[in-house]
Protein backbone atom coordinates (compact mmCIF):
# COMPACT_ATOMS: atom_id res chain seq x y z
CA UNK A 1 0.00 0.00 0.00
CA UNK A 2 1.40 3.32 -1.00
CA UNK A 3 1.94 5.85 1.70
CA UNK A 4 -0.12 8.96 1.32
CA UNK A 5 1.58 12.28 1.79
CA UNK A 6 0.69 13.84 5.08
CA UNK A 7 -0.78 17.25 4.70
CA UNK A 8 -1.71 19.74 7.34
CA UNK A 9 -5.40 19.78 8.14
CA UNK A 10 -7.38 22.55 6.54
CA UNK A 11 -7.52 25.69 8.62
CA UNK A 12 -10.82 25.84 10.44
CA UNK A 13 -12.49 29.11 11.23
CA UNK A 14 -12.15 30.07 14.86
CA UNK A 15 -14.77 31.75 16.97
CA UNK A 16 -14.08 35.42 17.61
CA UNK A 17 -12.60 36.29 20.96
CA UNK A 18 -14.99 37.74 23.54
CA UNK A 19 -13.17 41.08 23.44
CA UNK A 20 -13.76 41.47 19.71
CA UNK A 21 -17.23 39.94 19.47
CA UNK A 22 -20.10 42.41 19.69
CA UNK A 23 -23.32 41.07 21.21
CA UNK A 24 -26.43 41.84 19.19
CA UNK A 25 -29.07 43.60 21.26
CA UNK A 26 -31.46 40.69 20.77
CA UNK A 27 -28.92 38.33 22.34
CA UNK A 28 -28.41 40.69 25.26
CA UNK A 29 -32.17 40.94 25.83
CA UNK A 30 -32.50 37.16 25.71
CA UNK A 31 -29.83 36.77 28.39
CA UNK A 32 -31.36 39.62 30.42
CA UNK A 33 -34.76 37.92 30.23
CA UNK A 34 -33.31 34.80 31.82
CA UNK A 35 -31.39 36.82 34.42
CA UNK A 36 -34.46 38.85 35.39
CA UNK A 37 -36.43 35.62 35.74
CA UNK A 38 -33.84 34.46 38.27
CA UNK A 39 -33.92 37.88 39.97
CA UNK A 40 -37.70 37.60 40.29
CA UNK A 41 -37.33 34.25 42.06
CA UNK A 42 -34.84 35.78 44.51
CA UNK A 43 -36.96 38.93 44.85
CA UNK A 44 -39.94 36.81 45.81
CA UNK A 45 -37.96 35.80 48.88
CA UNK A 46 -37.71 39.50 49.79
CA UNK A 47 -41.47 39.86 49.31
CA UNK A 48 -42.02 36.81 51.55
CA UNK A 49 -39.75 38.37 54.19
CA UNK A 50 -41.76 41.61 53.95
CA UNK A 51 -45.05 39.73 54.43
CA UNK A 52 -43.69 37.73 57.36
CA UNK A 53 -42.34 40.91 58.96
CA UNK A 54 -45.70 42.59 58.44
CA UNK A 55 -47.49 39.68 60.08
CA UNK A 56 -44.90 39.43 62.88
CA UNK A 57 -45.58 42.84 64.32
CA UNK A 58 -43.79 46.18 64.73
CA UNK A 59 -40.50 44.75 65.97
CA UNK A 60 -40.03 42.51 62.93
CA UNK A 61 -41.33 45.11 60.51
CA UNK A 62 -38.94 47.75 61.86
CA UNK A 63 -36.04 45.42 61.10
CA UNK A 64 -37.27 44.87 57.55
CA UNK A 65 -37.92 48.59 57.09
CA UNK A 66 -34.42 49.46 58.29
CA UNK A 67 -32.87 47.05 55.78
CA UNK A 68 -35.16 48.20 52.95
CA UNK A 69 -34.36 51.89 53.56
CA UNK A 70 -30.61 51.29 53.53
CA UNK A 71 -28.97 52.35 50.23
CA UNK A 72 -28.07 48.73 49.44
CA UNK A 73 -31.67 47.74 50.21
CA UNK A 74 -32.86 50.45 47.82
CA UNK A 75 -30.60 49.03 45.10
CA UNK A 76 -32.05 45.54 45.68
CA UNK A 77 -35.60 46.89 45.59
CA UNK A 78 -34.91 48.86 42.42
CA UNK A 79 -33.40 45.76 40.84
CA UNK A 80 -36.53 43.80 41.75
CA UNK A 81 -38.84 46.46 40.34
CA UNK A 82 -36.77 46.73 37.16
CA UNK A 83 -36.78 42.94 36.82
CA UNK A 84 -40.56 42.96 37.10
CA UNK A 85 -41.02 45.64 34.46
CA UNK A 86 -38.40 44.21 32.10
CA UNK A 87 -39.71 40.66 32.35
CA UNK A 88 -43.28 41.87 31.80
CA UNK A 89 -42.46 43.98 28.74
CA UNK A 90 -40.15 41.36 27.23
CA UNK A 91 -42.86 38.75 27.84
CA UNK A 92 -45.29 40.90 25.85
CA UNK A 93 -42.65 41.10 23.12
CA UNK A 94 -42.42 37.32 23.09
CA UNK A 95 -46.21 37.07 22.85
CA UNK A 96 -46.05 39.28 19.77
CA UNK A 97 -43.45 36.91 18.34
CA UNK A 98 -45.76 33.97 19.06
CA UNK A 99 -48.33 35.43 16.68
CA UNK A 100 -45.67 36.17 14.07
CA UNK A 101 -45.05 39.88 14.63
CA UNK A 102 -41.63 41.51 14.84
CA UNK A 103 -39.36 38.81 13.41
CA UNK A 104 -37.73 41.23 10.97
CA UNK A 105 -34.19 42.04 12.14
CA UNK A 106 -34.86 45.78 12.33
CA UNK A 107 -38.16 45.26 14.16
CA UNK A 108 -36.54 42.86 16.63
CA UNK A 109 -33.72 45.32 17.33
CA UNK A 110 -36.18 48.19 17.71
CA UNK A 111 -38.44 46.24 20.06
CA UNK A 112 -35.42 45.13 22.13
CA UNK A 113 -34.27 48.72 22.60
CA UNK A 114 -37.84 49.78 23.38
CA UNK A 115 -38.21 47.10 26.04
CA UNK A 116 -34.97 48.15 27.73
CA UNK A 117 -35.85 51.86 27.68
CA UNK A 118 -39.46 51.43 28.79
CA UNK A 119 -38.55 49.02 31.59
CA UNK A 120 -36.04 51.51 33.00
CA UNK A 121 -38.54 54.36 32.69
CA UNK A 122 -41.28 52.35 34.41
CA UNK A 123 -38.97 51.29 37.23
CA UNK A 124 -37.85 54.89 37.72
CA UNK A 125 -41.49 56.02 37.66
CA UNK A 126 -42.39 53.52 40.40
CA UNK A 127 -39.54 54.77 42.57
CA UNK A 128 -40.37 58.42 41.84
CA UNK A 129 -43.97 57.73 42.87
CA UNK A 130 -42.86 56.00 46.06
CA UNK A 131 -40.48 58.81 46.97
CA UNK A 132 -42.68 61.75 46.00
CA UNK A 133 -46.21 60.67 46.86
CA UNK A 134 -45.55 58.36 49.77
CA UNK A 135 -42.88 60.60 51.29
CA UNK A 136 -40.10 58.02 51.31
CA UNK A 137 -37.28 60.50 50.81
CA UNK A 138 -34.33 59.55 53.01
Amino acid sequence: MAEQARTAPAARPLSPHLQTYRWPITMATSIAHRATGLALVLGTLVVAWWLLALAGGPQYYDTFSMVARHPLGQVVLFGFVWSLTYHLLNGIRHLAWDIGLGFDVHAANRSAATVIALSLLLALAVFAYAYAVKGLYP
